[in-house]
Order: structure tokens, then sequence, then C-alpha cells
């Protein structure tokens, strides 16, 4: 396939605003913006006239999606509105790119994946772990043997939020420290190991000081994968700004400092039998690399990743981790059934093709 890929961005928060959407001058001929869809309107109107788009309402969705110039969307709405949005995205024919977490209940994965693989679009999970270059380093050198036989992850991620309508702080709205802080944890103690959690045991604190204490203010999570193999995390949103890893292995460490921070250089230090090494690595346009390898995956009728089926691993984690804290015990995760596609969205499959036939 040799055409473009049209996007359309549906929310326009901080991170629309300031990261995907100057993304696609970087980007180049794969892909470009075509639309932005916001629930306030005047908002959607000067966006779209800074980066050249179209300007939608949140009412307009489906106009947006019959666009024969729209073959995707960058879903960057507050979590507990990704399932509805990616699924009516989905029942249109177009494919769908979602911030992380992927939504806010494994159920809700769930329909996101059956809608897709029914409509026969592509879900992939903005994690941006799998192009950030000292992340990248990290893993290589964890899968050529560099520290021997992982055997523990730990990780920090917080920082400081003091806005009371941040929707980060909003139950309402997806809000906690582990929908979006602790999850980028979780994903990259998943790749590092290369296996799937099999017990939970977390605590979490809130605080009404700030803002009320809709939402955890900090989580600490223990997860026990297959193998006698460990990971722990802390993510906080009122604490002094930290973004790190460690993985521990039989025969070294490797440390990533800013590893969850796209804006700021990351630094790597292994350590073997006693000998440091340390890189620098400056930032790049994420958010670019992200929406190019999706472009390339649609224009190839290819399987892009990480896949929903990561992000539906990752949230019911999430899941476990909210309730292990709740009922003050550890928390088991069964294997993962396959999802399978509904024969109801088959039904509306074929109606949305007609419809866009027909118009």
């Amino acid at each position: 396939m040799a055409k473009q890929i049209g996007f359309a961005v549906v929310g326009l928060g901080t991170v629309a605003r300031t990261s995907v959407l100057p993304a696609f001058a970087a980007i180049g001929g794969n892909s470009r913006l075509v639309a932005v869809v916001s629930g306030d309107r005047t908002k959607a109107q000067i966006v779209a006239r800074e980066f050249k788009a179209a300007a939608y309402h949140y009412d307009e969705l489906r106009q947006s999606l019959q666009r024969e110039d729209v073959n995707a969307v960058y879903i960057a709405l507050p979590n507990s509105l990704h399932c509805d949005y990616a699924v009516e995205a989905a029942r249109a024919g177009v494919h769908v790119l979602c911030e992380p977490p992927m939504a806010i209940t494994a159920d809700e994965c769930r329909r996101m994946i059956r809608t897709c693989q029914t409509n026969r679009v592509k879900l992939m999970i903005a994690y941006r772990l799998h192009v950030r270059p000292a992340v990248v380093r990290a893993l290589g050198l964890v899968r050529a043997g560099h520290v021997g036989i992982p055997k523990t992850f730990s990780a920090d991620f917080t920082t400081r939020i003091e806005d009371p309508e941040n929707t980060r702080l909003q139950r309402r709205l997806g809000g906690g420290t582990v929908y979006h802080l602790g999850v980028e944890c979780i994903h990259a103690a998943r790749s590092v190991l290369g296996a799937e959690p099999a017990q939970v045991m977390a605590m979490t604190a809130r605080t009404s000081r700030r803002y009320g204490g809709d939402v955890d203010e900090s989580a600490v999570a223990l997860i026990r994968f297959p193998d006698e193999r460990l990971a722990h995390f802390h993510s906080s949103f009122g604490e002094e700004p930290r973004s790190a890893f460690t993985i521990f292995g039989e025969e070294g460490s490797i440390h990533v400092l800013n590893a969850f921070t796209p804006t700021l250089p990351s630094h790597l230090v292994t350590v073997k039998r006693g000998e440091r090494q340390e890189q620098t690595f400056e930032p790049t346009d994420e958010y670019a690399a992200v929406l190019a390898y999706f472009a390339d995956a649609i224009r190839e009728d290819r399987q892009p990743e990480p896949s929903g089926i990561e992000g539906l691993q990752d949230t019911r984690l999430i899941e476990a981790i909210y309730r292990s804290s709740r009922d003050g015990r550890p928390v088991t995760l069964p294997r993962l059934a396959r999802v399978e596609p509904s024969p109801v969205d088959n039904d509306v499959r074929r109606a949305s093709i007609e419809g866009r036939q027909a118009g």
C-alpha cells in the first residue's frame, strides 16, 4: 500500500497538544494529521487551525470517522473513555492507536479487542517504552544474557500534581497512580522478565491534604512471576519526580534513570562482576516513532505491537493491584483466556460497511 495513513486525534489534552500533534510534522510521508476531535468546540477549532486539520466535537465523532481520508484514530482521551471511542472507531472500519492504559477494566479491553478483530482493524497500545533508546538498549542487554537470568525488577515513577481539576486525580475518568504511572512500570516488568505475573500484593495510600483523596496518591506493589522471579514498583502523585528502573540479574544489574520520561536524557548504568559502565541517551521524538510504526503496520497489513493483548494483560494486573490493596491480601491471576470475536459485532460491522458504501 503506497497511500498515506490519515489520522484523527481524539482528545486534545496536554499530551495530544504538546506531543502527539507536533509529531506528525516529523513523521515523513507515510501518514498525516487529518482531523482533531474534542469536547471543547472552540479548542478544537483553534488547534485545528494551528495544525491545519479539520475540527470536530465529540458529538461529531461518527462524522469524522466517515471521512474517506481518515484511516486511523489516536485516542488521547481520559482513561474511562478509551473503550467506547475505540469501539466506535473500529465499527467504522478505522484502525485504533490508544494511549496506555488501554482501558480501566479487563472487560473493556476484551470488548476493544473483540470489536477490532471482528471489524478487521488493527489495534495497538501506544507504549513508547519500545522506541526509547536507553530502554531498548537495556532490554537488548537482558536478552543477550549480559546480566545472566533476570531475577528482580524494581521501578519508581513519581511526580507532583497540584491542580485538583487534573483528570489523573478524578476517579470517574480513570484516575489513580497505578493507571497513569504504574502501568508503565508493569509493562516494563513484563517486557524484561518475558512472562506473565502469577500473583500480586499491593498497598495504596490516600490523602485529603491536597485534593480530596478521590484516588490513591501513592501505591506500592509486589508482583510474583513464574520461576521465583519478582517485580516491585512505587508510584506517586505527591513526591519528588523520579522515573527509573533497575534489573537485577544473577551476574549483574542494569539501571535506567529517566526510564519513563520522554523529554529528558536517559542514563543507563550496568554493573557486572564489579565493573561499572555508563551511557547517556538523548531524547528522541518517541511519538513520531510510534505513529510512523503504526502507519507502516497498516500499510503493510501486519500486526502491530504492543497489541491489545498486551494492554489487556497490564490492565488485568492493575485491577488485581487495586483489589489487593482494598482487600488486604494477595491476589492470584488466572491464565488469560482466548478473546474471541463477537457475533454481535459482525452484524454491526456489516451495517457500518454498507452505510459507508452507500454514502
